[in-house]
């Protein structure tokens, strides 16, 4: 008889989003009068600029003219966007060939993916508070997982120590979900523990763009990070392609483990595995490293870091600590008066209809915390802002 993965046996009841889901839609259902104001889930509420709408719309006349259509695309990518990324990482000062750059439908999609490249055996290392689906990519492969918890002691960024021992490596940063961001200090010793070990880190990178001090966008502006890294990149937070789902991954060809190159094998696994991306969107895609379409995206980004000042004024005027917001579209807080995550999820959905997302989603050392999203309107932005202030101020 046919085996089933049993390793799905081994998942939570539910994904956090999905559990979160099914509160507010309960409680809606309860209160059909009122209107939630959403800072829980991540997706963004600007549309896509006008210079990738351009570009699609183009797009999608290309593909209406024989002279111009387009079929099946390169399964790793098409040529004149692995350019506009590589050229995109050279003005940071990151020197990559576009081979070494691969076209994906988004980063959830490649940090499950990329396990094919290692064996069953190998295990994972995993920062917790962590995103819930590096978690639950491990479990169905049946990976083994260490968890090396973080908190406010160490600013939610912690360091290898002695005796710590792992293949792969999962670093965030920005991090989702608490804003922490590695400086290119910490990053090197992250880099130093992988290289000397032989384990790869993959870095997810998903909102680099959001970082405004003098802090890395990439792992690969660390020395070293060649050949121990691969990255993980997003069009969604960056450019508004929740919905239109394009993103990238880098894996340098100097990456080899035991005689085989990493490089080489993520391009048999794309061709075995994908028909790659839509002609349609990989033009989109590229106009977001025009110098308009960049220029486009930092006015969009914009408006969701005004969104984070509001949050972090009104949580200043609380008295709540809190991390992130700064670099980040997530804004980290510990709950009030000892409250339990879910507790305060509840209280602030019942009493200001107000959603955000439990830190106990996120592992439990997330437990006691509460994650804030920047990327609701500006105007429903203030309106929660408002509430959480007047709910929780000093009297």
């Amino acid at each position: 008889m046919l085996s089933p993965n049993m390793n799905y046996s081994a998942l939570k009841e539910s994904y956090l989003f999905y559990h979160i889901a099914r509160k507010t839609g309960a409680y809606l259902a309860e209160h059909p009068e009122k209107r939630l104001y959403r800072m829980g889930i991540g997706d963004v509420s600007l549309p896509l600029p006008p210079a990738v709408i351009s570009a699609l719309h183009e797009a999608v006349e290309d593909q209406g003219r024989k002279d111009r259509f387009h079929g099946y695309m390169p399964e790793c990518g098409a040529p004149f966007l692995r350019e506009a990324i590589a050229a995109h990482y050279r003005k940071r000062g990151v020197r990559l060939s576009p081979e070494e750059v691969f076209v994906s439908s988004g980063a959830s999609d490649e940090l499950g993916d990329l396990q094919d490249l290692f064996a069953p055996e190998s295990g994972a290392l995993i920062i917790e508070p962590a995103y819930p689906a590096y978690v639950d990519a491990c479990v169905m492969a049946g990976r083994k997982m260490l968890r090396l918890p973080s908190g406010p002691e160490n600013h939610f960024l912690p360091l290898p120590t002695e005796g710590l021992e792992a293949d792969l490596i999962y670093l965030c940063s920005p991090n989702n979900p608490t804003g922490a961001v590695f400086s290119r200090e910490q990053l090197s010793r992250w880099v130093d523990f992988a290289a000397s070990r032989g384990a790869v880190i993959l870095f997810d990178a998903a909102y680099e763009a959001f970082i405004e001090e003098d802090l890395p966008h990439s792992i690969f502006e660390i020395p070293g990070a060649e050949s121990c890294a691969i990255e993980i990149c997003s069009l969604s937070k960056t450019a508004g392609f929740t919905g239109t789902r394009l993103g990238y991954t880098v894996i340098p060809k100097a990456l080899a483990r035991r005689g085989m190159n990493l490089n080489a094998m993520w391009v048999r696994n794309r061709t075995t595995k994908t028909n790659g991306v839509s002609y349609i969107l990989q033009k989109g895609g590229a106009a977001v490293f025009t110098e308009e379409g960049q220029r486009q995206i930092r006015e969009n980004i914009g408006i969701y870091k005004e969104n984070a000042r509001m949050l972090m004024a009104a949580l200043d005027r609380i008295g709540l600590r809190y991390w992130g917001g700064r670099n980040a579209p997530y804004l980290w807080l510990a709950c009030p008066e000892g409250m339990d995550s879910w507790a305060f999820f509840d209280r602030l959905l019942r009493e200001i209809q107000v959603v955000g997302t439990p830190g106990e989603g996120f592992g439990a050392c997330g437990e006691g915390f509460f994650r804030f999203s920047t990327f609701a309107s500006p105007e429903d932005t203030r309106e929660a802002a408002g509430r959480l202030v007047r709910l929780l101020g000093k009297k």
